[in-house]
């Protein structure tokens, strides 16, 4: 099986800035978030059990998948969030076993916002955690979402807590700077997972 490093962090963390950089040096990403969003195109599975559930409302015109709403809905009503989940974590566990045993690199990198939570770790060799303050998502999440501190409050305390991360982590980079400082710490893992990775070819 192939050497496998799992990337997480809470959200405005910077995983996304984190894993391009490792793509420069040729490693495959397989992104949970991007599974996630195809998970729901038009004629799949989940999609399909959204409309039977709820009806037209939680699509938008075009026959899409109205996201704002379906946010929504699952925010006012926990039962339905697990029903979502339910439908989704199966499907969305497939095709990320599906994506890294298709990798062709030297090692591949799973990214998840979810890594620990939805215990992904165990799929992982390695868990690499990109870690920054509380305070510091909150201003880089507004920044660029454009929403309220109330809503990425929340968010941040749905997720596994600062601690429980750097609890699972095997590497940790600090992400309270700009991208410059982000370049020496990935090539210094790059260089890492590929001996790790090769070692654990030679074991099998």
């Amino acid at each position: 099986m192939m050497f496998v490093v799992g990337v997480t962090g809470g959200i405005g963390s910077g995983k996304t800035t984190v894993t391009n950089l490792f793509q420069q040096h040729g490693i495959v990403i397989v992104d949970a978030d991007v599974i996630a969003r195809h998970i729901m195109d038009k004629g799949g599975e989940a999609l399909t059990a959204v409309e039977a559930r709820y009806g037209k409302e939680a699509l938008l015109d075009d026959g899409s998948l109205n996201r704002a709403w379906l946010r929504e809905r699952i925010f006012k009503h926990p039962e339905d969030k697990h029903w979502l989940n339910d439908l989704t974590h199966p499907l969305i566990r497939e095709q990320i076993l599906s994506q890294l045993h298709q990798a062709q690199s030297p090692y591949v990198i799973l990214s998840a916002p979810l890594l620990i939570e939805n215990r992904l770790t165990k799929l992982c060799d390695r868990v690499l955690v990109i870690d920054v303050s509380e305070a510091t998502q909150l201003q880089r999440t507004q920044q660029r979402d454009d929403v309220s501190e109330d809503q990425v409050q929340s968010i941040i305390n749905a997720q596994a807590s600062r601690e429980q991360r750097l609890q699972a982590a095997d590497n940790i980079i600090r992400n309270e700077g700009d991208e410059s400082e982000l370049t020496p710490q990935v090539e210094k893992l790059h260089e890492l997972y590929l001996r790790l990775a090769l070692a654990k070819q030679s074991t099998h």
